[in-house]
């Protein structure tokens, strides 16, 4: 920059002169608020990149379920196939028509927490025979 003349500083300034540095102040001001707007922009931008993290990660996973599906089905085939030739195979040594065989358990249920589970469900059902009794001498009682 110019180093400032004596006779700028000593009268006043010129028209000119203030009219280019209101106009600098104003640029000033422009890009302060641009500045701030892009970093507005960016926070913006760094929460969508964490979004779609997540939505990608989300995708993964459902592709893996989808992929097992193969071999979820392929599973239920086998065990229908095996129910059904040992119903033919049974057909003709029982003509009683006692129960078919069930088919084998697909599904593996963790046992760890079954003996609470089984304790809430034979309170539900006493809940619900103790409702029922209480119903059955309402009715009766008139």
């Amino acid at each position: 920059m110019r180093a400032p003349s004596s006779s700028a500083t000593s009268g006043p300034q010129s028209p000119a002169l203030v009219a280019r540095i209101e106009e600098k102040k104003a640029e000033l001001e422009n890009l302060k608020e641009l500045r701030d707007l892009s970093a507005t922009v960016a926070t913006q931008m760094e929460a969508l990149e964490e979004k779609l993290a997540t939505l990608s990660d989300g995708t993964e996973v459902i592709a893996a379920v989808v992929g097992n599906w193969h071999n979820v089905l392929r599973a239920i085939n086998m065990a229908s196939t095996k129910l059904a030739k040992t119903a033919v195979n049974a057909a003709p040594e029982e003509s009683s028509g006692s129960a078919a065989p069930l088919p084998q358990t697909l599904v593996r249920i963790p046992t760890e927490h079954a003996p609470t589970l089984q304790a809430q469900a034979e309170a539900a059902e006493a809940a619900e025979a103790a409702e029922a009794a209480a119903e059955g001498q309402s009715t009766s009682d008139p």
